[in-house]
């Protein structure tokens, strides 16, 4: 039994920064890394950036420079910092866990979204 809620998502102005949040709770045995993916209409999810148990960062191309991911420890709580926002950032943005819980193989565990919209 684990939850994750994530917060921070807004509508911005091209050149703005945003900063997302998400806390996992629940039934949690151990994290292997924890991250954030982005859905825009039509299109596949996708792999924004995430933190691995060890502190080991990966990004989106098209992200790096511009937005930075840190926590994924202790509480298992992470965070997305926007800067320089464009209007192709626009997406719903999930939080990801993967991590063992209360069986013996690790799983992938969802939030529920929040919307980043960035105009021009």
């Amino acid at each position: 039994q684990v939850e994750l809620v994530e917060s921070g998502g807004d509508s911005v102005q091209a050149g703005g920064s945003l900063s997302l949040s998400c806390a996992a709770s629940g039934s949690i045995f151990s994290v292997i890394a924890m991250g954030w993916y982005r859905q825009a209409p039509g299109k596949q999810r996708e792999l924004v950036a995430a933190i691995t148990s060890g502190g080991s960062r990966n990004y989106a191309d098209s992200v790096k420079g511009r937005f930075t991911i840190s926590g994924g420890n202790g509480k298992n709580t992470v965070y997305l910092q926007m800067n320089s926002l464009k209007p192709e950032d626009t997406a719903v943005y999930y939080c990801n866990a993967r991590l063992y819980s209360d069986q013996p193989t690790w799983g992938d565990y969802w939030g529920q979204g929040t919307q980043v919209t960035v105009s021009s």
